[in-house]
């Protein structure tokens, strides 16, 4: 099986060894989305619900970028640096994942870049 890789411009470029995200057969696994603006690699925000908008927009991008929307997607993981954010970030997280995919959500002691959150995603590609 041939995997495909996803690179798109309007989201961050990645900033390690890995791929925006790779397809492989009919699913997508985008790597973890964090709050960076896709030009400049600055970060978009100072509090959770500004950082989580643009890590929702980054994740967007990229599934765009496969033809795909939020309503592809099946599996979630998300990373707060503060559990405390959560009702905040859970807000601006519903309203884009309205069809609900099954979520991991846990607190890690540290996020690249200092961010707040950071959103990773599996879609189902339509055969």
């Amino acid at each position: 099986m041939a995997l495909e890789v996803i690179n798109t411009e309007k989201a961050p470029k990645a900033i390690g060894p890995y791929s925006q995200a790779i397809v492989a057969g009919n699913f997508l696994f985008a790597s973890g989305q964090i709050p960076a603006d896709p030009e400049t690699g600055d970060i978009i925000g100072t509090t959770i619900e500004e950082q989580a908008a643009q890590s929702v927009k980054n994740v967007a991008a990229i599934l765009a970028a496969k033809g795909l929307t939020f309503e592809n997607v099946v599996k979630t993981t998300c990373f707060l640096a503060d559990m405390g954010d959560f009702a905040k970030f859970n807000e601006v997280y519903g309203a884009a994942f309205v069809s609900k995919p099954a979520r991991s959500c846990v607190a890690a002691k540290a996020l690249p870049k200092g961010v707040l959150c950071e959103i990773e995603v599996i879609a189902l590609i339509e055969a």
